[in-house]
């Protein structure tokens, strides 16, 4: 992990960023700044896009806008954001998605997240719950591990298709536990979840925002949530670590980051103001409502954190062999 930061995370170097002279940051900004967001408008990317951009809109004075620009898991619009301008009015709302995963399953993505972006702040950090099929005759994560060796092959789990974060939590499951399990995956989350309710499968890791009215209802049976530690919303329902899989987190992130040189004074405004932004209670509660949780800090401490996550999923993806050409 430290040769990983030592290499890919020095500042002014790779995911770094570029000296200017402090008059050129205390206009900032004088202008509309766009967000791009490599996903399709309405979703909780854009969502979260959108609350944020408006209170920083305030803050600074000037218009943050939202710019869509979906497709290829979010590749598409990364590669434009990566492109342009470095002068702080293009940015771009960075997920695990793109500034992690994309690069270790698409063959050529156009762009290198280390090098091609600099951090400007972690806005936050959404787990998953496990669910079942009702059906399933398993209450814990252990009676699902031991129901799993005792039927290799028999059981499967969905997701919103390869590469993404519920197909990877899933891999990265079997490959802690030693379980084997199918992936089936599905063209939306939308359409895996409802797998797991009709017992096209028998598991699924997703989004508490869309599993626990689930779970309240009866459809669907929770086992465990991802996170660090348990949320007021899931205060019932124990974390993978504490139902007995050491050290297994698995979080979606999502950032603030910009081209690669943009001046380091810019990026310290933008810092700023995206960590106030999160202090605010009435964006905090928003956030929580798209079971996000809210993450203020400094840009190498996101940097530090996107090489983590790097390692923990480049090994999944590899041990998976999971490929998209």
């Amino acid at each position: 992990m430290a040769s990983i930061s030592r290499r890919a995370f020095v500042v002014g170097g790779a995911f770094g960023l570029a000296a200017t002279p402090p008059a050129r940051a205390q206009a900032y900004p004088t202008k509309p700044v766009r967000i791009i967001v490599t996903f399709a408008p309405g979703g909780p990317a854009d969502v979260m896009a959108r609350v944020i951009g408006q209170r920083m809109s305030a803050l600074l004075g000037q218009q943050f806008f939202v710019e869509n620009r979906g497709g290829a898991g979010g590749t598409l619009g990364a590669r434009a954001a990566a492109q342009t301008e470095p002068d702080g009015y293009t940015l771009m709302l960075g997920t695990t998605s793109t500034l992690v995963v994309a690069p270790e399953v698409y063959r050529n993505v156009g762009y290198e997240p280390l090098k091609s972006f600099a951090p400007i702040a972690l806005l936050g950090n959404t787990s998953s719950l496990f669910v079942v099929n009702p059906a399933v005759p398993a209450t814990t994560v252990q009676e699902l591990v031991a129901l799993a060796k005792a039927q290799p092959g028999k059981l499967s789990f969905s997701s919103p298709g390869i590469g993404s974060s519920p197909h990877l939590t899933g891999e990265r499951f079997k490959l802690r536990t030693g379980i084997d399990a199918l992936h089936v995956p599905y063209k939306s989350g939308g359409q895996s979840v409802s797998a797991a309710v009709a017992g096209e499968v028998q598991f699924v890791f997703e989004n508490p925002a869309v599993t626990l009215p689930l779970v309240r209802a009866g459809k669907v049976r929770a086992l465990a949530t991802t996170g660090e530690k348990r949320s007021a919303e899931t205060a019932d329902i124990p974390t993978m670590i504490e139902a007995g899989i050491p050290d297994f987190t698995s979080v979606s992130f999502t950032g603030l980051v910009a081209p690669a040189g943009t001046p380091a004074e810019i990026i310290a405004r933008l810092n700023a103001a995206a960590n106030d932004t999160l202090n605010s209670p009435d964006v905090h509660t928003a956030l929580t409502r798209l079971a996000v949780e809210p993450r203020p800090g400094t840009p190498d401490e996101f940097a530090a954190f996107v090489a983590r996550e790097t390692e923990k999923w480049r090994a999944v993806v590899q041990a998976a062999k999971i490929r998209i050409e």
